[in-house]
């Protein structure tokens, strides 16, 4: 009687598996590698009873977190966690095993940021040293561009209003494209998030589940499902509508990972520890853009701002003694927290990872429509320590105006900068095109005081950060437009 009643157990799992994954993508077809999603994916619960009964364990179920390397680290929301918060007990992991139903393992909480919503836990015993069906994901820095398509994949109990079960979670995946992006506060009174939207409804339990390019089969951020509204998202393209989900971009798991020093995987199959490296040059004087994040526009301004700042790349790639040269408020603010979770490839010498200092600009143009002349602005020589500081800008621009059809957003280039103050090469980081172009041709009319080095001049880096916002004017055409 055990024997069959656990085969009907898995016969029933499957078929509610199947039946949400008809539901979710209707005549969307998987990619391949949707069954390594989903090997890759535990739910995340609290055990009524330590033991299993003929039924399987009962539990309280709270969300989703995925592995991203061997060694048994998972990433999950950090509000799928909130119930543990303040000693509420030991979250577990469902772990499937092969021709067996799963089994419980205790997830310790290694490092949590509450204020950008992302957790890493890590599976003790590790299973992939067991006898467990797991695998693990890659993660990207990459930003898509909107338009782009993602696979989402979450484990959820089919009584979701009935935590305490004895279900077995049934796999939901769903396919949808990426919308924009859209900065919001995760904790009250805290710092702000980059979520990305996309064309689908986000379900209660499925918070932590990876979002994956459809292109790279990469992990590009973690379903939020604390955004079950659409708020302000609606665009001229897309209106507002309940079917729009979010995600919190993998760029903050990125970081928190980095501070660590936990190691993870890429499409390539090499952790960015080792990727130095072969990345780079057995002597790079500059460090190279691992994980960038812009900020947003204050909504509480109405002209725009420019806010110079001064930082120390420290040798495992994080940005430490961030300096204010010049700006003002509340465009200082912005900048300032955007940058705490800035990662990079530090600069190398005799292969080994040493400290650099970069210049960083945060240009926020007055109107998107501007007026026939651009704003230009003078400074004097930098301010910062004489004997070592990145380039700073001693005269800058805004882009050229932009058509109302531009859009809106946010472009970052990444520039290197010589011993005579002049660039000599620019990268992009992120941007839309019909925005970096502007950027981009402005930033090459910028000029640089070069940085220094123990008092000496030296080749060094600079980052630009553009963030546009539509004028008034810009705003009236395009409700004017709607209207009609």
């Amino acid at each position: 009687m055990k024997l069959l009643r656990k085969l009907a157990i898995v016969v029933l799992a499957a078929i509610a598996t199947f039946c949400c994954w008809l539901t979710a993508t209707g005549a969307t077809d998987p990619p391949a590698d949707d069954s390594t999603i989903s090997s890759a994916i535990c739910p995340i619960v609290y055990p009524v009873d330590q033991t299993p009964t003929a039924r399987g364990y009962r539990y309280v179920f709270f969300g989703n977190a995925f592995f991203i390397n061997k060694q048994g680290y998972l990433l999950t929301a950090a509000h799928v966690l909130s119930s543990f918060r303040n000693g509420g007990g030991q979250p577990h992991i469902l772990v499937d095993r092969p021709m067996a139903p799963p089994q419980l393992l205790p997830a310790e909480v290694v490092a949590v940021d509450w204020e950008h919503d992302v957790a890493v836990l890590r599976a003790t015993p590790n299973p992939f040293e067991g006898r467990f069906k797991v695998s693990y994901l890659p993660l990207t820095a990459g930003q898509l561009l909107p338009g782009k398509s993602v696979l989402a994949v979450a484990l959820r109990p089919v009584k979701i209003q009935n935590p305490h079960t004895y279900e077995l979670p049934a796999k939901e995946s769903f396919a949808a494209r990426v919308l924009n992006y859209q900065f919001t506060q995760e904790e009250k009174g805290a710092g702000d998030t980059e979520l990305f939207l996309f064309s689908h409804e986000v379900l209660l339990g499925q918070s932590g589940a990876p979002v994956v390019s459809a292109d790279s089969h990469e992990v590009v951020g973690l379903v939020d499902g604390r955004w079950l509204h659409p708020g302000e998202a609606s665009t001229a393209d897309e209106p507002m509508t309940a079917t729009l989900g979010a995600a919190v971009r993998i760029h903050y798991a990125l970081a928190l990972l980095q501070e660590k020093g936990i190691a993870w995987q890429t499409a390539a199959g090499a952790a960015p520890s080792s990727q130095d490296a072969a990345a780079q040059p057995k002597n790079s004087a500059v460090p190279v853009p691992l994980s960038l994040v812009a900020s947003p526009f204050p909504s509480q301004s109405l002209s725009g701002g420019e806010v110079l700042l001064d930082a120390l790349v420290n040798a495992s790639g994080k940005l430490e003694d961030i300096k204010v040269v010049k700006g003002e408020s509340p465009f200082r603010e912005k900048a300032l927290s955007a940058m705490r979770t800035w990662t990079f490839l530090p600069a190398r010498a005799d292969g080994k990872a040493v400290e650099a200092r970069i210049g960083v600009t945060f240009q926020f143009p007055q109107t998107f429509l501007a007026a026939s002349s651009k704003r230009a602005r003078e400074y004097g020589e930098p301010s910062a320590n004489p004997l070592d500081h990145g380039p700073q800008p001693v005269a800058t621009v805004e882009p050229d105006s932009l058509p109302s059809s531009a859009g809106e957003g946010s472009v970052i280039l990444f520039d290197v900068v010589d011993k005579q103050g002049q660039i000599t090469s620019t990268s992009e980081v992120y941007g839309l095109q019909s925005l970096t172009t502007a950027a981009e041709a402005a930033v090459h009319q910028w000029r640089f005081a070069p940085g220094k080095q123990a008092g000496t001049d030296a080749d060094s880096a600079a980052v630009a950060v553009f963030i546009f916002r539509r004028s008034v004017v810009a705003e009236g055409v395009a409700s004017a437009k709607k209207s009609k």
